[in-house]
């Protein structure tokens, strides 16, 4: 395993931040009667100039979808072996848009009266520490429980970094914050937590009596034709996949694509998915395919509370999902970020437009914060390109 890597992937700021069409031709200076550059260059362009800075990534895929119709651009490379392009259907972590995946499980289940959203871990789970007994799934999926975050514990950490790609019992994971105090009054303050989806997911295993990975098939996947999204517990990614890398000038860039393991991540992070069904799933959820309209209603945003990283335009947490007002309009989605991937999905309100955009390295407010301010820029110049604004 690279030396330099696992310092720069394994470091607890790191993962703690994970909590773990046709390509369009390439920019022009002018359009073609010679005047200014058409809307789709100029976004060419300002995804060129975002892999071209010295710690960018070495290929990016953003991904804009209306009715079912996706116009793609690629800058870059997906494989710095062959030089490939990142493509419509590689396959790639998603790292924590997986907690939205957790959101939809246990909000159809919602809608199924298995669960409400006051129910609480005392209720549901039992076992768990009796000092978190009063948080409410509402809270977990909000990230107002006050939960402390397992992926930060010393016990936690101390294992990936000897053995990073050592099979954890995703199970058993909030363990290793067993013994520690909420760190405020559920529901008063946000603090994202990867903590927080691992017990959504044990609490919808618990009401249905079923694994999570399967009722993310049944609930999520099926209804909306994800064949190529899954849950691994290994480090291995299917074939083909956007390579994930570590930059860190003046060293090369290394691949660290399958560097890790993601059973440490599990619900909050493990998922893996393609461009193509990044985008229907977000559609989905956030729009108003996979929920009744009753459940939709129970989404109320707090304001400034942002995703990790922060997505574009102003933040605001709901369950599961974010608000992200741009300077043109309002999406629902999520981001994610994990060592060599840095993700958004997001969707109008009606489901009927996305935006995804991966980039193959990692940024968040603790990693390069420079290049993350320059993505959002760039992902919110995107947005309002799908939302018809400027």
């Amino acid at each position: 395993m690279p030396t330099r890597t696992l310092r720069a992937a394994l470091s607890a700021a790191a993962l703690a931040a994970v909590a773990i069409g046709g390509l369009l031709p390439p920019a022009q200076a002018a359009g073609p009667d010679g005047g200014h550059p058409s809307p789709a260059r100029r976004l060419q362009r300002q995804l060129d100039l975002l892999v071209a800075q010295a710690d960018g990534p070495p290929g990016a895929i953003a991904v804009l979808t209306r009715d079912g119709k996706p116009q793609v651009f690629t800058s870059g490379v997906g494989d710095l072996a062959t030089g490939r392009p990142p493509r419509l259907d590689d396959h790639m972590r998603i790292a924590s848009i997986a907690k939205a995946f957790s959101g939809a499980v246990a909000l159809r289940l919602v809608d199924q009266g298995a669960l409400t959203l006051d129910d609480t871990i005392g209720e549901v789970l039992p076992g768990q520490p009796a000092a978190w007994h009063a948080v409410t799934l509402r809270q977990l999926l909000q990230h107002t429980s006050g939960l402390p975050d397992f992926s930060a514990a010393p016990a936690f950490l101390e294992i990936l970094q000897a053995d990073p790609r050592h099979v954890f019992d995703p199970r058993t994971l909030l363990g290793f914050v067993a013994d520690e105090p909420l760190l405020f009054r559920p529901g008063s303050l946000y603090e994202y937590s990867n903590s927080d989806n691992i017990a959504v997911a044990l609490m919808a295993e618990a009401v249905t009596g079923r694994r999570y990975e399967d009722l993310l098939k049944e609930l999520v996947y099926r209804p909306l034709g994800l064949r190529e999204t899954s849950l691994p517990l290994g480090y291995r990614l299917p074939q083909p996949y956007l390579h994930g890398y570590d930059v860190s000038p003046p060293a090369a860039p290394e691949d660290i694509s399958e560097a890790i393991g993601t059973s440490g991540v599990w619900a909050s992070g493990g998922i893996v998915s393609t461009p193509r069904e990044l985008g229907a799933f977000i559609r989905g959820y956030a729009g108003p395919t996979l929920l009744t309209a009753k459940t939709r209603k129970e989404q109320t945003f707090r304001a400034g509370d942002a995703s990790e990283p922060a997505g574009p335009g102003t933040n605001a947490a709901g369950l599961a999902v974010f608000q992200y007002t741009t300077r043109c309009g309002v999406l629902y989605g999520h981001t994610g970020n994990f060592p060599g991937y840095t993700q958004l999905a997001a969707t109008t309100p009606d489901g009927r437009r996305s935006l995804t955009f991966s980039i193959n390295t990692q940024t968040s407010k603790s990693a390069k914060p420079a290049l993350l301010a320059r993505l959002r820029t760039v992902q919110e110049d995107f947005a309002c390109a799908l939302l018809g604004g400027r």
